[in-house]
């Protein structure tokens, strides 16, 4: 289902011709039925989208739901995710080193709706991991009139990578940093694969305060209990000059809405508006302050 060949080419591009063989093999064990058990009828809608017409389209990548970035209009079928993806890329694209001919890394891409339009705004490749077997799968649906574009979803994480020697000009982290126990760790990691002077682009929920710390929830925040440390902006810029970043800015601070994110049809599960206080939704069901998301970015020394 992978294009490996195409795969590779977009290594050898970047500099990183190695990592074809060191990851063909895992790529493979992961794009298989023994990593998911879902995977043989994910399989088989992809299989049915190439001969499908445009009334059965739509109805195939339903059953690939829930579709949490987008929207995609892909042959006339409007996917309305559960996040707006759109209105974020809206805020930053324009405050970011232009990706024209560049090499970037989307890590924790989803089903790759930025990694496209990172693609769309120049990028000469775009490699984009992410765990999750189902959004490689969305990928691949929703490329599947796009066949040869240089921008691949792996179901990859960020340390399963090979070394990548400082290859990529610019390296998206978004919605990652705070599901991660080691948050510095996960900071010097992104910096290892930019080239001197590549840009990171960061976002991240915080919480407000002018002084520097970071809080930890005793279980769950807006419901997610895979959330580790959720610092003020003082203490992201320190995180941030500690792991050796240089030239760091803040290019969009934003509340989460409900307009933003929300359930959809194509998304039926609970979403933000469960996650906020019914009384107060300022503040999460678990008494935080609502989502707030700040994209910074730094260059790499």
């Amino acid at each position: 289902m992978l294009d490996h060949g195409a795969i590779r080419t977009c290594f050898d591009d970047i500099g990183l011709g190695a990592w074809g063989d060191l990851l063909e093999p895992v790529l493979k064990e992961r794009m298989s039925a023994s990593a998911h058990g879902d995977f043989p009828r994910w399989q088989a809608v992809l299989g049915r989208l190439a001969q499908a017409d445009d009334a059965e389209f739509a109805d195939l990548l339903l059953q690939l739901a829930p579709w949490r970035k987008g929207p995609f209009d892909i042959r006339g079928a409007k996917i309305d995710a559960e996040w707006r993806s759109d209105l974020k890329w809206n805020r930053v694209s324009n405050r970011i080193a232009p990706l024209q001919d560049r090499a970037v890394l989307d890590v924790g891409c989803g089903n790759g709706y930025y990694a496209l339009q990172m693609f769309e705004s120049g990028a000469r490749a775009v490699i984009g991991i992410d765990p999750t077997l189902l959004y490689v799968m969305q990928f691949l649906a929703v490329t599947i009139d796009r066949c040869g574009i240089p921008v691949h979803v792996l179901p990859l994480r960020l340390q399963e990578l090979p070394d990548p020697r400082r290859a990529f000009d610019t390296t998206f982290s978004m919605g990652v940093l705070y599901h991660q126990r080691a948050p510095i760790d996960h900071l010097r990691q992104l910096k290892g694969t930019l080239r001197q002077g590549g840009q990171l682009v960061l976002e991240t929920i915080f919480v407000p305060g002018e002084e520097s710390y970071a809080c930890t929830p005793e279980t769950r925040y807006a419901r997610m209990k895979n959330v580790w440390l959720l610092p003020t902006l003082a203490e992201l810029s320190t995180w941030l000059l500690r792991t050796g970043y240089r030239d760091i800015e803040i290019i969009d601070e934003s509340i989460t809405t409900t307009d933003e994110q929300r359930s959809t049809p194509w998304m039926t599960f609970e979403s933000l508006a469960e996650a906020l206080d019914p009384e107060d939704p300022t503040r999460t069901v678990e008494g935080w302050p609502a989502p707030r998301r700040v994209v910074v970015t730094a260059i790499a020394p």
